[in-house]
């Protein structure tokens, strides 16, 4: 065979490898809704960058008949390519081969760039469309599985790892998204379950659609499962490109700064009157956030899990940051157990990816209640002190108005080695809100008194003035400055530059034992 006969063979055999399951599943998952493995990877990376590895690979099961069909790459295609110039590592599954689902050798494809991503120090982004577990390789693919789980958790932390569910992922499959550091769905064509609705029905006797079990809804408002909720697949495919613009590239370098316009010190005049006069009247953090932060642009992460919190990427004056700020708009911005592990999970990624944190506090305490106590706020709660401790990232916070009792401790306190914590004139620092305390302190005399509305308002008064404001805290050095409200953006870029060379380290040991 001559060189012209071996390079026209190879283009046949690539040809072959390009065109998946073959024409009719190709336009069977078009009508889906959905893309195919390659087209995804095409609209992902930029323009002509991806290189793939491992074409021709095919499986090696002769068991149930399975020798007799091969197909090139075995149900996964990966390689590497660039987003905005940067590399990134990818695999993705092809649903029109066997289903997606995962041998052996398609498992080795994969742990194989996992590897490669670790070694060059890139992220890994992995785009699920599968129908789990090869049932005719058995073990085999249970193994497949284990190897791909052990490389999520080595590189925990070392890499940032993305998964987009963009189909089914269903039983041992969903446990590698579960623990990558961020999960995006797509409304109506991607599901998560661990078991299926049938199984449920034999086993619980429950009768349960796919998308009110593992659907796109269900996992990014009630399970927390997912952080990002897309309408179709383009969007999930520009929201990966905008998240990746946020983090580095690994657990060694910086995130990519991002040129502005917006000035350093512009004045943000609308936050003088944003605090309503009223303690207990709700306001909208988000308009906070949207006012300091480069060109107002910010990207929520879990935004209809918990909303009683906010996290989600900024920048400021170029800087990416991570934002987390209490929401009085959804349950006065108090502390439960979801919007706990939510925050504690955001602080240590940004932790872990050298992004600092800025938090904005307004908190008026924990959920009290015995729906709450005994599912774990204290433990629950625990995870975001934890979290705040460890991190060793600049940390700098804003006390817009309550902070009150334990909550005042756990959102980035100077107590939880917060760098820079600043203060609004409007802040309300103490151990529980002037009603309360008025009623636990003022007891006896109130229950003897005549006048007890008049008493009322004026230890409330004098509760006030000694206690629910900054200047107390400020004046223990709890408190670095007490700021006005328009000079916000300026006095974190300050306090961010100031600490962009800061170092700190933790007790040597293997590692913490976070509440889990």
């Amino acid at each position: 065979m001559s060189i012209e006969e071996k390079i026209l063979n190879l283009k046949k055999l690539r040809e072959k490898a390009y065109s998946g399951g073959g024409e009719k599943r190709v336009r069977k998952q078009h009508n889906s809704g959905k893309y195919t493995a390659r087209e995804r990877i095409t609209k992902l990376l930029d323009e002509g960058s991806f290189e793939e590895f491992d074409t021709f690979v095919e499986h090696k099961c002769t068991s149930f008949g399975m020798e007799k069909t091969h197909y090139p790459g075995d149900g996964v295609i990966t390689g590497y390519g660039t987003i905005n110039g940067r590399i990134v590592y990818i695999f993705s599954h092809d649903f029109t081969i066997f289903g997606g689902s995962l041998s052996k050798t398609f498992a080795a494809k994969v742990v194989k760039i996992m590897d490669l991503a670790a070694k060059i120090g890139a992220p890994v982004i992995g785009i699920n469309d599968s129908g789990g577990a090869r049932i005719q390789e058995g073990v085999d693919s249970l193994a497949g599985y284990g190897d791909i789980f052990l490389k999520n958790v080595l590189y925990s932390g070392v890499v940032p790892q993305i998964s987009a569910i963009m189909g089914p992922c269903a039983g041992g499959a969903v446990y590698s998204p579960a623990i990558t550091d961020f999960t995006l769905m797509v409304k109506d064509t991607s599901y998560m379950f661990v078991t299926g609705p049938k199984v449920v029905k034999t086993v619980t006797n429950e009768d349960v659609s796919t998308e009110d079990l593992g659907g796109c809804e269900i996992h990014n408002t009630k399970s927390g499962v997912s952080h990002f909720s897309c309408d179709n697949e383009d969007e999930l495919l520009e929201t990966i490109k905008e998240l990746v613009g946020y983090i580095p590239q690994n657990n060694i370098e910086l995130p990519p700064e991002k040129p502005t316009d917006d000035p350093v010190n512009r004045q943000c005049f609308k936050l003088n009157n944003i605090i309503p006069d009223k303690p207990n009247k709700p306001y909208d953090v988000i308009e906070v956030i949207e006012e300091i932060v480069d060109d107002g642009q910010f990207l929520a992460i879990h935004k209809l899990f918990a909303s009683n919190i906010v996290v989600g990427f900024a920048r400021f004056n170029g800087q990416s940051v991570g934002i987390v700020a209490n929401q009085p708009k959804h349950l006065a911005g108090v502390i439960d157990i979801n919007a706990s592990m939510k925050a504690a999970r955001f602080v240590r990624f940004c932790d872990a990816f050298n992004i600092p944190i800025v938090t904005l506090e307004d908190v008026p305490g924990f959920l009290p209640g015995t729906r709450q106590e005994h599912n774990g706020i204290i433990k629950h709660g625990a995870k975001l002190i934890f979290a705040y401790a460890e991190a060793t990232v600049p940390k700098v916070t804003v006390i817009m108005r309550k902070a009150y009792g334990g909550a005042y401790d756990v959102m980035g306190s100077k107590h939880l080695r917060g760098d820079m914590n600043y203060a609004w004139p409007s802040a309300e620092i103490a151990v529980m809100g002037p009603e309360g305390a008025v009623e636990i302190i003022f007891r006896k005399e109130l229950l003897h008194s005549e006048h007890i509305e008049d008493d009322l308002k004026k230890y409330e008064s004098d509760y006030k003035n000694k206690f629910a404001n900054p200047y107390v805290a400020a004046k223990k050095g709890y408190i670095d400055d007490i700021i006005e409200p328009q000079n916000t953006r300026y006095r974190i870029i300050k306090a961010l530059e100031m600490l962009r060379n800061k170092k700190e380290n933790l007790p040597f040991k293997k590692h913490g034992n976070i509440p889990l």
